[in-house]
């Protein structure tokens, strides 16, 4: 039987970037369901006590930028460590995503084309011209996704979303809830996998003696 598995992310995320093609394999391989919930990052930051990477000490981002070359060899990625139009000036990205998925489509072409823009093409996704044209590219009707991103209904998702976030314990992205376990962070892809195929029920938080 397929399990599911909700999946947190903001197209701004650097790290949801680096993971998604490897969580894309494990859905696959493990036939997931996945239920894509994007969502406004720096409020899920403001929400859980998390800062913005222009607000962490200068330690912090050094130490953050070794990682990424890191996981940009291990992950045999090519993408720029400071892109020119990041971090993105809005959620638009994201609230297309949104409309994307009622479509009943793959979204998987539009993620990738999304991520790949931002991080290796250095494309301006807060534009709405560059999103409609990525959208057409990955089969999608860019126009009327973009018309339909700016309904009310979509911000309502988009706000549910974070609270659901928050409600699960997560504090950034991406984040994986498997049967109320949280898995926080592109690293913690094997931790998941173990968990699906261990057969092991869920960890959740003891209460405190």
């Amino acid at each position: 039987m397929s399990r599911t598995v909700k999946f947190y992310f903001a197209l701004t995320s650097t790290w949801a970037y680096v993971g998604y093609p490897a969580f894309a394999e494990l859905a696959k391989r493990q036939q997931l369901k996945v239920e894509y919930r994007p969502l406004p990052l720096h409020d899920l930051f403001a929400a859980t006590g998390g800062l913005p990477l222009a607000q962490r000490s200068v330690t912090r981002q050094n130490y953050r930028v070794q990682e990424l070359q890191r996981w940009r060899e291990k992950r045999k990625l090519n993408f720029n460590l400071y892109p020119k139009h990041w971090p993105l000036k809005n959620g638009l990205a994201d609230r297309i995503v949104l409309a994307a998925l009622d479509s009943g489509a793959d979204i998987h072409p539009l993620l990738l084309e999304c991520f790949t823009a931002i991080w290796e093409r250095e494309e301006d996704l807060s534009d709405a011209n560059t999103l409609v044209a990525l959208a057409d590219k990955a089969g999608f009707n860019g126009a009327d996704l973009l018309q339909k991103a700016a309904a009310p209904a979509i911000e309502e998702r988009y706000q549910a979303n974070l609270q659901e976030a928050i409600d699960h314990g997560a504090y950034g992205s991406p984040s994986f809830i498997l049967d109320g376990e949280l898995f926080w962070g592109q690293d913690r892809l094997p931790e998941l996998e173990h968990a699906l195929t261990s057969g092991r029920t869920a960890f959740g938080i003891p209460q405190r003696p």
